[in-house]
């Protein structure tokens, strides 16, 4: 049996693009999905676009575009699984097929007819290829996330992250592997750099919060280990191959230091310490972040956090410029300075404990093991926050957790405990969802990047964090606050953040969470592909594209650790060494 020529068939190929293969009888063909038999010299891919046509009787031109979901070989005229042996030495006839499965994507003019058995198949290049992908509708919102399989530029539309249509974005995929936070900044990169945000790009913020290390400190450092290769893939792609330009970091101070250094060890431009006063915890209300692990059950004590934190803020007073408080109406003996966050404690512990002064402190009738649980937990939380909430450092003026001073500030966590890790980003993302519902309008946006996302919205329990992330969810994006949130298991994020996300990224999954219901948003192909992507290798879901298309983005720019720090190429150099080494000593003469 010879083997079909598409290119002797009579059918109507795609304009200009030498056919592949036809559309296979064998297989029904529908508007939605068909066949491709492919070509003894061609061969189709996955997530290859692929264009074919057919004429209407009253002479309408229909140009069906899909991407090819499965391709599948085999022997035709063989029985058994030996077959292959004796067809192999010419001893039993039969002829190899290749059959592509490909899903539509696009039909135009909307006329939802199937193609007809033996029509020729072509790829998709230049404007069909735009037409499959629906990027001619995207006009100035496209924002390019990497390469497809064709070595062409894949794009992402805007208007489904800014809130104009949707807003948000879920990256998931296997902790070290799927490179999560590598494509999250380098969306940030792409959105900054590809005139989607014309004349508002200056002022857009980005707000990152590094848990793992200190890889994420160096955006604004040149990679060293970046080829000319990679260079050019950012020139596909039109995009600089250049690191972030302005870039702070705040680390917590380092334990012990009077200073107040920050705790960094690689990074020595751009870095502030940041840390809450006690004042600004009284005043702030900070307490309830202090009970911000999703699964401690605090049902018990839950009006106690809310009534001691009315408490302090009603009933402090600062003392001095450095942030120590004194809080009024307290017995005598236990008044005074508070300068460290375990004097706070300890006085609370007293207060509650006397039954005498419990009172003033929280309303009704509540029982000794409610307060017990409360101090108890209060207690556990002195040494993970002591070293963020205090008052014994002289004021540096800049040590304000805040986004004003550049584009992009990235928040050191990895030396912080967990349930400090927890304070800092509630505290943080109230902070900032506060500022933008003050400011009153939704440009510039501001981009929150947050990892382990399930760890901080977990589906279970509830915490102030979680109220917060859905508050975002649910209203960021009319008030132009928008989340990149990264996870390893989607499956354990809060159902309603991961529903108002509208762009949904894979990369590697584990088996087990790939079969999860949160990916069906993947294909069959797509879901058994993702258990074994490799780094860099993406599989993008946005709302007006019917299928998730695999991208390949780009090896970072900017360095992602300590090895690969190239030229710096900030903003701040940090403080100018004195011409005079001497300069800062006394100038009064010597008294010999």
């Amino acid at each position: 049996m010879a083997e079909p020529n598409p290119s002797t068939n009579g059918a109507v190929a795609a304009a200009g693009q030498q056919p592949v293969g036809l559309v296979v009888g064998t297989v029904a063909a529908s508007p939605l999905e068909f066949s491709v038999g492919v070509a003894a010299d061609q061969f189709l891919q996955l997530d290859d676009v692929v264009v074919t046509r057919r004429k209407l009787p009253d002479g309408t031109d229909v140009q069906i575009a899909g991407v090819v979901t499965n391709v599948e070989a085999g022997h035709e005229g063989a029985r058994f699984a030996s077959d292959v042996f004796l067809i192999e030495q010419g001893a039993l006839p039969a002829e190899v097929s290749e059959v592509a499965e490909v899903t539509v994507t696009r039909v135009e003019p909307e006329v939802y007819v199937p193609p007809r058995p033996g029509t020729a198949v072509a790829r998709a290049t230049g404007d069909e290829r735009a037409t499959a992908l629906y990027f001619d509708t995207m006009a100035d919102a496209k924002v390019p996330v990497g390469l497809g399989r064709d070595g062409q530029p894949v794009f992402l539309n805007f208007d489904f992250v800014d809130g104009t249509r949707g807003g948000h974005v879920s990256i998931s995929g296997v902790s070290g592997i799927a490179t999560k936070t590598s494509f999250a900044t380098f969306l940030l990169h792409s959105m900054f750099n590809s005139g989607v945000l014309a004349g508002e790009a200056h002022n857009t913020k980005a707000l990152i919060f590094s848990v793992k290390g200190e890889d994420l400190l160096f955006l604004d450092y040149a990679n060293s280990r970046l080829t000319d290769a990679q260079r050019a893939k950012y020139g596909l792609l039109g995009l600089p191959a250049s690191s972030f330009r302005n870039v702070q970091v705040f680390a917590p101070p380092r334990p012990g230091d009077p200073s107040g250094t920050p705790d960094v060890r690689a990074r020595d431009k751009a870095v502030s310490p940041f840390y809450w006063t006690l004042a600004e915890f009284c005043e702030q209300e900070l307490m309830p972040f202090v009970f911000a692990d999703g699964e401690d059950e605090r049902s018990q004590y839950t009006m106690l956090i809310g009534q001691v934190a009315a408490r302090l803020r009603r009933d402090h007073q600062k003392v001095g410029a450095d942030g120590a408080v004194q809080i009024t109406g307290v017995d005598p003996g236990r008044g005074g300075q508070l300068r460290s966050f375990e004097q706070l404690v300890g006085l609370i512990e007293d207060e509650l404990l006397d039954e005498d002064t419990r009172r003033d402190w929280v309303a009704g009738s509540t029982s000794t093991g409610s307060v017990n649980a409360f101090l108890r937990r209060l207690r556990s939380a002195v040494r993970a926050l002591s070293t963020i909430i205090r008052a014994d450092l002289k004021d540096r003026g800049n040590r304000s957790l805040t986004t004003g001073e550049a584009q992009v500030t990235v928040v050191d966590l990895h030396n912080l405990p967990d349930r400090a890790q927890r304070f800092v980003v509630g505290v943080s993302l109230r902070q900032e969802f506060r500022r933008k519902e003050e400011q009153g309008t939704a440009r510039p946006l501001m981009f929150i990047v947050l990892d382990e996302l399930n760890k901080y919205a977990p589906r279970d329990g509830d915490s102030p964090i979680k109220q917060i992330l859905l508050d975002v969810a649910e209203r960021g994006r009319s008030l132009g606050v928008i989340l990149i949130g990264a996870q390893q298991t989607a499956s354990e994020v809060e159902r309603r953040i991961v529903a108002n996300c509208s762009i949904r990224v894979a990369g590697r999954l584990d088996p087990a969470e790939a079969s999860r219901p949160e990916y069906g948003y993947l294909p069959p192909a797509q879901r058994q592909r993702a258990t074994i992507a490799k780094p860099g290798t993406m599989f993008v879901s946005q709302p007006d594209i019917p299928v998730p298309l695999a991208i390949e983005f780009p090896f970072p720019a900017w360095a992602t650790r300590p090895a690969e720090k190239g030229a710096w190429t900030g903003v701040d150099t940090g403080p100018a060494a004195p011409a005079d080494p001497f300069g800062g000593l006394d100038d009064d003469p010597p008294p010999f």
